[in-house]
């Protein structure tokens, strides 16, 4: 089953890191990351570029483009994972992983319906 580890965290807490505490996270990750591409279980990581740089699209009659994220909130999905577990026990434990590399935030954790893994963006 795939499952998507969603990243939520205060993107102006994380802006806030110096090149150096955030590469030291970053690194953190990586080890968690090499792991899982090690057992053939990890699939598209990314991450996001701040919500103000974001493009709403608001589903309405006529639809309408909006500057920026749609909702108010205290934490930003920042990034994700798609990952290759068993079960939701299993995505759990990458989830505590993931989350031991890499202070505060929150990370949701939701099986994939579809997957189309496409072609390599450019």
């Amino acid at each position: 089953m795939l499952y998507a580890i969603l990243c939520y965290h205060d993107e102006d807490f994380v802006g806030s890191w110096s090149k150096e505490q955030d590469a030291a996270v970053m690194s953190k990750l990586a080890l968690v990351q090499n792991k899982l591409k090690k057992e053939g279980r990890l699939g598209p990581v990314a991450r996001l570029l701040p919500t103000t740089a974001a493009t709403t699209l608001r589903k309405d009659d006529p639809p309408v483009v909006l500057d920026g994220p749609y909702a108010e909130t205290k934490e930003q999905l920042l990034g994700f994972y798609v990952i290759e577990c068993e079960n939701l026990d299993a995505a759990v434990e990458v989830a505590r992983d993931l989350g031991a590399a890499n202070p505060g935030g929150a990370y949701e954790i939701r099986p994939v319906g579809v997957f189309d893994a496409g072609t390599r963006a450019k």
